[in-house]
């Protein structure tokens, strides 16, 4: 790709997230897959751990602003739902971005988990080219719909690792409360959930039912990670 080309494809993909780059190579390293340079300084691999991590941040901000009376194992499900590879990737996939991935062969830019490194590295990119409040802008721009639209009833977390370690041939999860703290009146739940392949988790809660809820929420955190990792 030469310069013109690159400067020509920046400018469409500005229009698309609606903001201009001071920094252009952010946007060319947000949008290269390490099948065209392993150097991680070119690559999107070092902005997307970073767009990871501010997303999680800003939906999780969103959730508590937006869900007041939900306690946090069922924030916890949302924003395991809000941040997973299938809703960044089907954004990145709406907005037209995939056809800008840079890659060795279409195939690979098609792939669910390097549309949504992609779209995790766009955000870094955006982070670290302007600051807080833009990305913030930007997130609450293309998840509100999905924000909004989880407002009805949703699987809770316990149901989808049940039907996860099911699906996977696993023996059910156990739970167990290890500790509780606090006042008889506004007690802490600490739960630990362990599964048949040897992951587990601690999730808290004001009831045993919630810290249960944020433990399994946890887990299939954990599982969406692993998942990206081997892909």
């Amino acid at each position: 790709m030469d310069k013109t080309d690159k400067l020509d494809k920046v400018g469409k993909v500005e229009r698309i997230l609606q903001y201009r780059f001071q920094n252009h190579n952010l946007l060319i390293q947000a949008l290269t897959h390490s099948s065209i340079t392993t150097n991680e300084r070119k690559n999107y691999e070092r902005l997307e751990f970073l767009g990871d991590r501010v997303l999680g941040m800003i939906i999780a901000e969103l959730l508590v602003k937006t869900y007041t009376d939900e306690k946090e194992g069922e924030l916890s499900q949302r924003h395991v739902k809000l941040v997973c590879a299938e809703t960044v990737a089907g954004i990145v996939k709406k907005l037209g971005l995939d056809q800008y991935i840079r890659t060795q062969d279409v195939k690979t830019a098609e792939t669910v988990n390097v549309m949504c490194d992609v779209g995790e590295a766009i955000i870094g990119a955006i982070f670290l080219d302007s600051d807080f409040s833009t990305v913030k802008l930007f997130v609450e721009r293309n998840w509100k719909e999905f924000i909004e639209n989880a407002r009805g009833s949703q699987k809770d977390s316990k149901t989808a690792l049940q039907e996860k370690m099911h699906a996977m041939k696993f023996e059910l999860p156990l739970y167990e409360v290890i500790e509780r703290r606090g006042t008889q009146h506004e007690p802490t739940f600490v739960v630990k959930v362990v599964c048949a392949d040897g992951m587990e988790a601690i999730g808290e809660g004001h009831s045993k039912k919630s810290g249960e809820q944020d433990a399994a929420a946890k887990i299939l955190k954990m599982l969406e990670q692993d998942s990206k990792t081997e892909n």
